[in-house]
């Protein structure tokens, strides 16, 4: 089965149920290059991501060889995902990828999409109809087969009035509102146009057909944008919206360890917020026969106490068991401890209960506590990444308490360093974050980063990196947005 899904214009609050459904169920995806990160990180770590995006004259995956991945991998019995941009029959070349499909007998089902015809449009305040401006819409593109210029019946499209908006169409707009008023438009008809439209880094240009095209040069206007041309354009101050969101033109990066959507980029950027979130570690289990997991399990009965420092490690060990054929039953005689809300609720989610958690989300706290329950003659598997911070197994030590720390998995990077360069702020919510885009910000002066904290153990970390440290009042996702909105809006 391969299934075509539109992405939408960029804002991931605009993918489809639907659409977010089948992404969810791939085995394969083909995405576009103007595919948002936001919506790539729906994808799961599971499935294969293959990139085929394309520029306006640069084309790395012909598509012809993109026609030909879709029905290979369909052949193999695979979950396929197209993901296209905007809405894949609305100039996506959506029905010329299903052509060989259709020939071979493969099954298809197409999902459409938020177009950003429209989309884009609103996002700057403008509304593509209007009963006072527009009766009508013409949606067109100025990008042609082969890279070759459309030929537009523009006196058509003068003589009929309403919105014309154009799509792909940045290195043509000298063209297009050339040819609009050479079919008789007036030169001071309304016009604008929107780059990255829906998204927190979006610009907008508000002009008339005749200076638009200066304007777009003037500004170095790039792909992805869409020119908008019609009485409906005046209307952008009137009706603007998403500009006034209280965090727009800030960029932030959110410092991730765990692959997958992030709360706290989700809460940004409905603030208007540009966020960009430092490339994700790619994690390793070490749970190979013979590995130290491995004795851990087999000797489980001598254990007491079993220790998560992290959602990943709980789902790791679970993972484990279940793929080694163990009865979780085996486990009826532990307690579990675990660091926080996030890794409580991943152990639940396996039917377990949490026998304790910290009040204060960090290890030296779990430590502390686990010190106090912990009785003479217990043993405790603390089962984490390797490396994992000192503070939890130094505070232990200390106690006397019994216990085996051992890695489950580790994390590695596996993309290039991330560009901090222009960002306004750079969030924290663990320790781990810290540590981890210090790795990923590699070659990058960390005393210029201004970070947002969740904790002062998270901001300890962070000063100790050399940044400006800015702490929530709670150690929560909310807190931390409240914090950064206290730094922006004074």
């Amino acid at each position: 089965m391969v299934t075509l899904v539109g992405a939408g214009p960029g804002d991931g609050g605009l993918m489809t149920i639907k659409g977010a459904k089948k992404l969810q169920e791939a085995d394969v995806v083909l995405y576009d290059r103007f595919v948002s990160a936001e919506i790539l990180a729906m994808i799961p770590g599971t499935a294969e991501k293959i990139d085929v995006g394309k520029s306006a004259g640069t084309h790395p995956v012909p598509q012809d060889e993109i026609n030909q991945i879709l029905l290979e991998k369909a052949t193999q019995g695979l979950n396929v995902v197209r993901l296209k941009g905007g809405d894949p029959f609305v100039f996506g070349r959506g029905g010329e990828e299903l052509e060989l499909l259709a020939e071979n007998g493969i099954a298809f089902e197409v999902v459409p999409g938020v177009t950003t015809a429209v989309a884009g449009a609103a996002y700057a305040g403008i509304p593509a109809t209007h009963r006072n401006y527009s009766s009508s819409l013409h949606i067109m593109t100025g990008h042609g087969k082969n890279n070759k210029n459309l030929n537009i019946n523009y006196d058509a499209l003068v003589r009929a009035g309403g919105t014309l908006v154009f799509m792909m169409s940045v290195s043509a707009i000298g063209d297009v509102c050339g040819g609009c008023i050479a079919a008789g438009m007036d030169k001071d008809m309304p016009a604008a146009i929107v780059e990255n439209a829906t998204m927190g880094n979006q610009r907008k240009f508000i002009g008339t057909v005749e200076t638009l095209p200066s304007m777009a040069r003037e500004n170095t206007v790039q792909s992805p944008a869409v020119i908008v041309i019609g009485k409906v354009s005046q209307l952008s101050e009137r009706y603007d919206w998403f500009s006034k969101k209280p965090l727009f033109g800030k960029r932030a990066i959110v410092a991730r360890v765990k692959p997958g959507t992030s709360k706290l980029s989700e809460k940004l950027r409905e603030l208007g917020c540009h966020v960009t979130e430092s490339p994700p570690a790619k994690i390793l289990t070490i749970t190979a026969p013979g590995s130290n997991i491995a004795k851990a399990i087999e000797s489980i009965k001598g254990y007491s106490w079993l220790v998560f420092t992290s959602a990943i490690g709980a789902n790791a060990f679970f993972d484990y068991i279940i793929e080694v054929g163990m009865d979780i039953r085996a486990l009826h005689h532990l307690k579990i401890a675990c660091v926080g809300k996030e890794t409580e609720k991943e152990v639940n989610k396996r039917g377990v209960i949490v026998d304790y958690r910290p009040a204060q989300f960090n290890g030296a706290m779990l430590a502390q506590g686990l010190a106090e329950l912990v009785v003479s003659g217990q043993r405790v598997l603390i089962a984490r990444a390797k490396d994992g911070a000192e503070d939890l197994t130094r505070i232990l030590e200390g106690a006397g308490v019994d216990f085996d720390d051992v890695a489950i998995y580790e994390k590695t990077l596996e993309t290039k360093p991330i560009d901090v360069n222009g960002a306004d702020f750079v969030a924290f919510t663990s320790s781990s974050t810290v540590e981890w885009f210090a790795k990923s910000a590699q070659g990058a002066d960390l005393t210029q980063i201004k970070a947002v904290c969740i904790g002062e153990k998270t901001a300890a970390t962070a000063k100790s990196h050399g940044m400006e440290v800015h702490i929530s009042t709670d150690a929560t996702i909310d807190s931390i947005v409240d914090k950064i909105k206290q730094l922006y809006n004074k």
